[in-house]
């Protein structure tokens, strides 16, 4: 499959790059990542995301050039769609980029089912832009500081730190060569980790007191409102890594956010510690992900959502 990736980008050259709503750092990190990598082939590239870049990636080479309006389609020949199991993943324009005649799609969730014929598709590669690297390899290219840069922050980010599960060897060695293509460990991992902005901690203030232990303290969960965003300034990006606070207490094998969205749905990410398989729970709400990590958006009463998604957690349990 590499391959016949190579030879789309061979044969083409204007490309549309895009990935998930609510962006994350593998996101970011493999689309700009990507993005440089055809700029230096002399290739035409551009970045398109519904959502605007979190604060805390804005240090990534080439962020300040990602577009949030969706331009003309007819230029573009291919659309890379990355870190996404589905393509309505990539927000309201969805069926537009659908049109373009040639879709691309590389992605690490097990809950990938191919939606494109050409697809580079891996359940056990640490992220996606693991799975860049190994194409830039693949074509024999070199990786660039900046490359260097973007990848390992998706890498870093997406092993939360090289503590997850996903954490295997191939991403080490990844880690190791990007940092010996010019990849700052300290200064991407001050980035990303030690610029929050104070009004993140005033969310997090508001957070701590709606944890909850279930289940005999094995699944612990937080709440972020929508007014507990609008009391402490903050915008949806800076509750991320919340989920992990629950995880960090001992006995808690599976930990959730429950971030209430605008519309009043609201988005659950879930986490969770050895073979515990929250991809699973988050299927039976029609999310997906990963067995440690995984995410879905449920309609309804909070404490009915709960009841629901404890309910799931049993039934997950039983069948394991």
């Amino acid at each position: 499959m590499l391959r016949r990736i190579s030879e789309r980008i061979g044969r083409h050259r204007i490309f549309l790059i895009t990935a998930h709503e609510r962006l994350d750092g593998d996101a970011l990190g493999s689309e700009l990542a990507l993005c440089h990598m055809l700029r230096n082939l002399g290739k035409e590239a551009t970045i398109y995301n519904q959502d605007r870049t979190p604060g805390n990636y804005l240090f990534l080479p080439g962020s300040d050039q990602i577009v949030h309006e969706l331009p003309p389609l007819d230029p573009f020949e291919v659309a890379f769609i990355l870190d996404c199991s589905e393509l309505d993943r990539v927000g309201e324009e969805s069926a537009r980029i659908g049109t373009i005649p040639n879709l691309v799609n590389i992605d690490h969730h097990v809950s990938n089912g191919g939606f494109c014929d050409v697809r580079l598709i891996d359940p056990q590669a640490s992220s996606t832009g693991e799975l860049i690297f190994r194409l830039v390899r693949d074509m024999g290219l070199a990786v660039t500081a900046e490359m260097a840069t973007c990848l390992y922050t998706a890498i870093l980010t997406d092993t939360g730190g090289f503590r997850y599960g996903n954490t295997r060897r191939g991403a080490l060695l990844t880690a190791a060569d990007l940092v010996a293509g010019g990849a700052d460990p300290q200064w991407i991992s001050e980035n990303v980790y030690e610029a929050d902005p104070p009004a993140r901690l005033r969310l997090l203030a508001a957070a701590l007191p709606t944890l909850t232990l279930e289940e005999g303290g094995r699944v612990g969960s937080l709440v972020v409102t929508q007014k507990a965003l609008a009391d402490a300034g903050a915008l949806p990006e800076h509750a991320e890594g919340f989920v992990d606070l629950p995880r960090s207490i001992r006995g808690v094998e599976i930990s959730i956010l429950y971030a209430e969205l605008p519309d009043g749905r609201f988005k659950l990410s879930l986490r969770s510690k050895g073979k515990v398989n929250v991809e699973r729970v988050a299927r039976t709400f029609g999310g997906g992900g990963h067995i440690n990590a995984a995410g879905c958006r449920v309609e309804g009463e909070l404490s009915e959502i709960r009841r629901r998604v404890i309910e799931a957690i049993r039934t997950s349990a039983a069948e394991a």
